[in-house]
Formats: structure tokens, sequence, C-alpha cells
């Protein structure tokens, strides 16, 4: 079934993003994989490229184009070619931080920040989490007291995607310690401050190409120009964002499980077992074409929260469905997939391999998929 969501420049633009993963991002899968993080070079190269910033004014260097179209084309090829962990940074700075500038930065800070975020040569991070908080991001710790023209800054950060390359994070603090939720505001920390430490770039299960760190303050002054937002109204700014980060989430999640059907199709075709295609047993048919149906049910929801998001319409609420759907769809994808490739699923130099370990964390970050049901349930009045 054809999808309605895209028009021609958008398809044009896929052709783009395409040609330049095929050239700039696979070549170098596993050395990143290994290395455990993407050069910075590769942000530049998007941002010369068009590739971020898409909705950044024009007079700050940016496409001028709010549409989020064309961020959910470059999330969707992203993971057809199997670069989940790669390109993780890119959309996370496209679809997940650069909103909080675009809404909430000043005239000054705008020109000060967004020429950058838009060429590559600023890369973004958003710093939540706490060792220990989990989801309650109210019990946070991390606090930013008023002295004079300066907030200082003390606490940590962990599980920050991008926390190593990252010039620009936004940190969620406490201005306002005695609160919880109507004490927290959002501070921009820049890289080379006094006392703003980064901490180990995390060993993880998967996503082994993006850098996720801890990040330290300790008395870190920062200007009270870096004030994101209105001062006490963090939490309600993060709120604010949370439709878009997670229905980027979803994007991705369909996404990698229309990939892993396509590798996986291709493989059963050619792959024999006695005596004749893996793909020609019963049990391997049906559970290809129960992916095939449950891939293209959840695009068709998908692509019409992108479209309520484009008309500010998408809801907390769809939007939660949207995420945790998706992901554990994600995850029962990979998994099956990789048990049709059999042994060699198991084996690194297969995508599905990778997709596999790449998958479980998605149903944890943005929000768990038990955060999301109540997030619905509450929705439904209860």
């Amino acid at each position: 079934m054809r999808r309605q969501l895209y028009d021609s420049e958008h398809e044009a633009f896929r052709q783009s993003v395409r040609r330049f993963l095929d050239k700039e991002v696979v070549p170098h899968l596993h050395e990143w994989e290994t290395a455990g993080i993407v050069p910075r070079e590769v942000f530049a190269a998007a941002g010369a490229a068009g590739f971020l910033g898409m909705a950044v004014p024009e007079e700050h260097g940016g496409g001028g184009v709010d549409d989020f179209r064309f961020n959910a084309v470059l999330g969707e090829e992203v993971q057809h070619c199997g670069a989940a962990a790669a390109g993780l940074g890119i959309t996370l700075h496209n679809d997940i931080c650069l909103p909080y500038f675009l809404a909430y930065a000043t005239k000054e800070q705008r020109e000060r920040w967004l020429p950058g975020i838009a060429s590559g040569e600023l890369i973004t991070a958003i710093a939540m989490t706490e060792p220990g908080i989990g989801s309650d991001l109210a019990g946070m710790s991390t606090t930013a007291l008023r002295d004079g023209d300066d907030f200082v800054v003390n606490g940590s950060k962990t599980f920050i995607t991008n926390g190593i390359n990252a010039d620009l994070v936004i940190t969620a603090v406490k201005t306002d310690p005695s609160q919880r939720h109507a004490g927290m505001s959002l501070l921009v920390l820049e890289r080379g401050m006094a006392g703003f430490e980064r901490g180990r770039n995390l060993d993880k299960l998967g996503q082994h190409a993006q850098d996720t760190a801890e990040l330290f303050f300790h008395d870190v002054r920062v200007p009270a120009g870096n004030l994101l937002g209105e001062l006490g109204q963090g939490f309600r700014h993060l709120v604010a964002n949370l439709p878009q980060e997670r229905l980027s989430i979803a994007v991705a999640g369909v996404a990698a499980s229309a990939a892993a059907l396509g590798w996986t199709l291709g493989y059963v075709k050619e792959r024999k077992a006695f005596g004749q295609p893996v793909g020609s047993f019963q049990n391997t048919r049906f559970k290809l074409a129960e992916i095939s149906t449950e891939v293209d049910v959840a695009q068709a929801y998908v692509d019409a929260c992108v479209l309520a998001l484009n008309a500010g319409e998408l809801t907390p609420e769809d939007a939660a469905k949207a995420k945790w759907w998706c992901t554990e769809l994600q995850g029962r994808v990979t998994d099956m997939c990789l048990q049709l490739h059999g042994g060699y699923g198991y084996m690194n130099e297969y995508p599905i391999a990778r997709a596999y370990a790449d998958a479980r964390i998605t149903r944890i970050y943005g929000g768990t998929t038990e955060i999301m049901k109540e997030v619905i349930g509450r929705g439904l009045g209860l």
C-alpha cells in the first residue's frame, strides 16, 4: 500500500540522505562501533549537506522549513541502512534538542547558537536523567543557584546521548531545590566551562557507535544569559516537547522493523535447509506475514501522528501510544528476524545482530513502556 505521507520533495530529500549515508556513514560503521563514538566531522558533513537544522530559519543558516516529515525521512533512512547507533546523535540533535532552542531561545541566544547547530559546528545534547532517579525527573538533585550574574551548578547526569561530543547541553536543574516540578529550569552548559567534566563513554549492550556519557558539574558558573526559557518552567518546557521526542523514537522503531523484515526476506530466499529455501517453510511464511502486517499497521498510525504533529495537534497520549507500540514491535520483530537467520543472525557481520542489540534500549529511553501506559491511562481519566 502506497504511503500518503510524503510529497515529491520529501522523496527527493530521501534520495539525497541515502546517498549521504552510503558515502559518509555505512563504510565506517564497524570502525565507529569499535571506537564507541562517531567523529565530530560527521555532524559537520551532515550540516553542509543540509541534513541538520532543517527547521532553523534561513537567516540563522538553516533550511527554514518546519516540516517534521523531513526529520522522519532522515530517521527512516538511518534505520534502513543499519546505522541506528551512528545516526542517533543526528536525530537527537534535530528532533529532540533543536525544538528547545527554536521555542525558548532569546534573540541573542538564537544568533549565538542556531548557526552552529545548523552547520554541525555545535553539537547538542539534553541532560535530564540522574543516577538513582530514573523516570522521576522532579526528584533530581542537580542544583543551579543564582550568584550575581551567574548560576552555580552542582550535580551529575548519566546516560546522556551525545555526551562526549556535545558542545551545548540543555541541562535540567533545580533553581529552587525546595520545590519539585515548580523548581526546575533549563540551563545551557557549554563545552569548556570550568568545572564541567565528562565521565566515561558508557559501555552499553547496544548502540555502540553512539557516545553515551556521564556528566559532572562542580561549581560550574553558567551565565544567567544561558537560561533557556523561563525560570522555574523547566518541567513545563520538557513536557511540551515530549510528544515530538516520542514520535521520533516511534518513527525509528517502525523503520527499524521494516529494515529487519527486508534483510530477513532476502536471507530466507537464499538460505537453504533440507534442500529448500528457508522461506519456503510454512512457519517462515507465517512469521514474516505477521511481521509485514504489523509493520504496515504501525506505519499507518505513525504517519497519522506525523501529520498531527505538523498541524500542532499531536497529543501526549497519542505520542505515547506510538512510542510504546512501535518500540515493542521493534523488539519483537528484531528477535524473530534474528531467529529466522539461525546461527548467522548471532554474528555481528549481519546487520540483524546489531539491530537486535540496538533495539533493546528503545523501550526504555524517551520514557519506558510502563510510563507510556501511565500517560495513556491518565488521559483516559483513570
